[in-house]
């Protein structure tokens, strides 16, 4: 057994993993920790401005990289701080290692008043984080480390807690490293499968709905393989948007009905209700059941506690994506199921119905998606802000490569989006990286371009600004009789972003991204373009029938109302 400090323990543990960034903040109880990090060449450290963005960037790395992205902060206020960007990996189903520091060891629990103490720390992110420990010894690190990591790979994948004393990461002790532990892809048996394949092969009118278990899973090309092999056609949820390229014969698109108002919210749920049989792969189904009351549900999940809570007649497949859809193809193939015709032709046609033929006339958030989509290429990583054009994408905004497509998930954690699509490019510093954000959201975090200029990590970011929290602001206009204290004082962006050392560029008319992205993205710099924008209308027709119909627009059974 090698003697080792915990700090030193702590990093050779996470090279083993195979971590090879950590973003976080220097403190003082976690100097052991960073004396490690300094020391070990295989793993760099980004120093952010805030706990929030640094809990952001990990999740962003992760959900490009398909790997954990680890995060270090201080404990208290630190933890605190972190656990918004810890709520968003938990709402996407993001692998985010969190090492908090704690007070020493001594005095946890005491309530005495020591620096940063935070009685019961872990407890502020136990609803956002699927396993939590305390590492008190150096000894006890490693062990930590590991079951965290393989928390993280089996399963669900969600964000975990280690916290970790002051005196840990120096004390110096000998300790047992670890190996990452091998991982199985749990798969249903042969008779779930077989039964499966029979319904599937005898429905008159099916069709896959995939979330985002599909993306986590590596799952993309069997789901491609699944639709081919079967001529079943697929509708994303908004978590697996881009799991299947919108161009595919057998896509009809992505689906994204908030509150639970589905038929009023998007066409494609016309097509969910005819269906005889939906095969949902990777789906929570938070927000309702996609299939008809008399339809099956045959739900592929890795969650066992999602797997039979949405529809009366389920037949669960509890299994990892890619290895259930995989395991399920030769039954398939058995049971006849690709002898079905093609359903080409009606996909077209449906989704010509569901391009809305009027919409670049009448809805003018449209031609600027379009804008944006011609300014960069198909293999960019975006990052959609909390913003009315990142509720627009989900359902509009067309994507062909997998994990190219991030949102908050139903966090909706505004000021999210500048420090994942930072990760993001960390990951993938090869790739281009765009973030799309309102003014309001930007400046959350918009103090990491510095952090984007010290460490030359070049992600481009479009400020849609109208002075405004726009969205509440016309809601609070159209349906409560008049805006309040939604207006902002916005800095000069241009200005703003100089001062760090980044390049500033203004448009003149949002329909100028097109010419402008590219140019942004051949900086060799962090970009921001300021885009002013005026009011943007709500879209009209059933998306505005859903926002008068919205819970928190009108009284709910059981409260009181004239």
């Amino acid at each position: 057994m090698p003697l080792m400090s915990g700090g030193e323990a702590l990093v050779e543990s996470l090279v083993r993993e195979g971590v090879d960034v950590v973003f976080g903040i220097p403190g003082i109880h976690m100097s052991g920790i960073m004396a490690a990090l300094r020391d070990e060449s295989r793993i760099r450290m980004i120093t952010t401005r805030h706990e929030q963005a640094c809990a952001h960037m990990a999740d962003g790395y992760a959900r490009v990289s398909g790997k954990p992205g680890v995060v270090l902060v201080v404990p208290g206020a630190g933890v605190y701080n972190a656990a918004s960007g810890l709520a968003t990996a938990y709402a996407r189903s993001s692998p985010v290692l969190a090492i908090a520091g704690q007070i020493p060891r001594g005095q946890i629990g005491g309530g005495s008043g020591s620096y940063h103490e935070v009685l019961d720390q872990a407890s502020i992110v136990q609803p956002v984080t699927k396993w939590r420990r305390q590492a008190l010894t150096p000894r006890e690190i490693p062990d930590a480390v590991a079951e965290a990591f393989h928390q993280m790979r089996t399963g669900r994948p969600r964000p975990t807690l280690i916290e970790i004393p002051p005196e840990a990461g120096v004390e110096r002790d000998d300790v047992v490293l670890y190996d990452p532990a091998p991982i199985s892809r749990l798969v249903p048996g042969p008779d779930q499968l077989r039964e499966a394949a029979r319904v599937i092969a005898e429905s008159r009118l099916p069709l896959i709905y995939a979330g985002g278990g599909v993306a986590l899973s590596n799952a993309e090309s069997a789901l491609v393989a699944l639709a081919e092999a079967t001529n079943i056609p697929v509708i994303t949820s908004a978590g697996g948007k881009g799991v299947i390229s919108d161009r595919h014969p057998l896509s009809y698109g992505s689906c994204f009905a908030p509150w639970g108002e589905q038929d009023e919210m998007n066409e494609l749920f016309e097509v969910m209700q005819a269906a005889d049989v939906v095969i949902g792969i990777g789906a929570r189904f938070s927000l309702g059941n996609p299939a008809a009351e008399s339809s099956s549900l045959i739900n592929i999940n890795i969650d066992d506690a999602e797997i039979a809570s949405v529809h009366a007649n389920t037949l669960p497949l509890h299994g990892d994506a890619k290895a259930t859809i995989e395991a399920l193809l030769p039954f398939l193939r058995e049971a006849g199921a690709g002898d079905r015709p093609s359903p080409v032709e009606a996909v077209v046609a449906a989704r010509r119905l569901i391009a809305y033929a009027d919409i670049r006339r009448q809805e003018p958030q449209y031609p600027i998606l379009e804008s944006i989509q011609r300014g960069v290429p198909e293999d960019a990583h975006i990052v959609w802000d909390v913003t009315q054009f990142g509720y627009y994408a989900r359902t509009h905004y067309q994507v062909n490569h997998p994990k190219t497509y991030i949102d908050s998930g139903y966090s909706f954690n505004l000021g999210f989006g500048v420090p994942t699509a930072l990760g993001a490019k960390v990951a993938h510093p090869d790739r281009p990286v765009l973030c799309v954000s309102g003014d309001g959201g930007f400046l959350f975090n918009a103090v990491e371009l510095a952090t984007a200029v010290q460490y030359g990590i070049h992600v481009v970011t479009v400020v849609f600004r109208d002075d405004a929290y726009g969205n509440v602001g016309r809601d609070l206009d159209e349906l409560f009789g008049g805006t309040y204290e939604t207006d902002l004082h916005n800095p000069d962006f241009v200005a703003f972003t100089e001062s760090f050392g980044a390049v500033g560029l203004r448009a003149g008319d949002p329909m100028e991204l097109e010419t402008l992205l590219p140019r942004a993205l051949e900086c060799k710099s962090p970009v921001v373009i300021d885009v002013p924008i005026g009011n943007m209308p709500l879209p009209r027709g059933k998306f505005m029938s859903v926002a008068v119909a919205l819970p928190w627009n009108r009284p709910q059974e059981g409260l009181i109302s004239d």
